[in-house]
C-alpha cells in the first residue's frame, strides 16, 4: 500500500506544486488515519497475554477469550485499513488523473500559443529583403543565413529552460543585428554583463 502511494506521490511531483485543494486536503487527513490505524495493528501486535495464576480451566477461558477479543479488534483494523486503502487509491489516481488532464490542456494551449506567435513574427518581423540591405550597409550581404526573429526567440527559450543555470547564447551571424537591439530595448533580452557578445532571455516566470 505505502509503495503504491509513494510511487503516486513521485508522479505528483512531477507536475509541480500546487495548492491544497478539499481533495488534497482529505486525502492528507486519510494518510494520517492510515498511519494511525498502523500504529494501532503495529502496537496490538507487540503486547502479550497476561499470564493469570488460576486454575487451569479458567485460565484456558480466559485465554480463549481474550484472543477471540484480540482477533476480533485486528480483523477491525485489517478492515478499516483495507477500506481507507482502498479509498486513498480512488483519491490518488482521480488527483493524478485530474492534474494529467490540467497538464494535457496546458500542453495543447502552449502549442496554440506558440503557433499564433509564430505567425504574428513572421508577419510583422520578417527577414531583411534586399532593399533593407542597399539602404543599410552594415547588414550582412547574404540574407541566407540569417534566422527569423521567431527562430531567435525559440533558441533564446529553448536556452533559458535547457540550461538554466547558464542561459545565455552565443551572438551568432546569423542572428540580424536590428533584432538583436529590438530585444535589448523592450527587456525582452539581456546581454551578459561581462560578455557583450552573449545575449539570454528575460525569465520572466520566475
Amino acid at each position: 500500500m505505502w509503495k503504491d502511494m509513494e510511487e503516486c506521490q513521485n508522479k505528483l511531483s512531477l507536475t509541480g506544486t500546487e495548492t491544497l485543494t478539499d481533495s488534497n486536503a482529505q486525502l492528507s487527513l486519510l494518510i494520517m488515519q492510515v498511519k494511525c490505524l498502523t500504529a494501532e495493528l503495529s502496537q496490538w501486535q507487540k503486547e502479550t497475554p497476561e499470564m493469570i495464576p488460576l486454575n487451569e480451566e479458567i485460565l484456558v477461558t480466559l485465554g480463549k477469550e481474550e484472543f477471540q477479543k484480540l482477533r476480533n479488534d485486528l480483523e477491525l483494523v485489517l478492515s478499516t485499513i483495507q477500506s481507507n486503502n482502498e479509498k486513498l487509491k480512488e483519491d490518488l489516481e482521480r488527483i493524478f488523473n485530474e492534474l494529467k488532464t490540467k497538464m494535457r490542456d496546458i500542453k495543447e494551449f502552449k502549442e496554440k500559443l506558440l503557433v499564433t506567435l509564430g505567425e504574428f513574427l513572421e508577419d510583422h518581423f520578417p527577414l531583411p529583403d534586399r532593399n533593407v540591405k542597399k539602404k543599410k550597409k552594415n547588414v550582412q550581404e547574404s540574407t541566407a543565413q540569417l534566422i527569423t526573429l521567431h527562430e531567435m526567440l525559440e533558441i533564446l527559450l529553448n536556452r533559458l529552460f535547457g540550461v538554466p543555470h547558464d542561459p545565455y547564447v552565443k551572438i551568432s551571424d546569423s542572428f540580424w543585428p536590428p533584432y538583436i537591439e529590438l530585444l535589448l530595448r523592450n527587456g525582452i533580452a539581456l546581454r551578459h554583463p561581462e560578455d557583450p557578445t552573449r545575449i539570454r532571455l528575460e525569465a520572466f516566470h520566475q
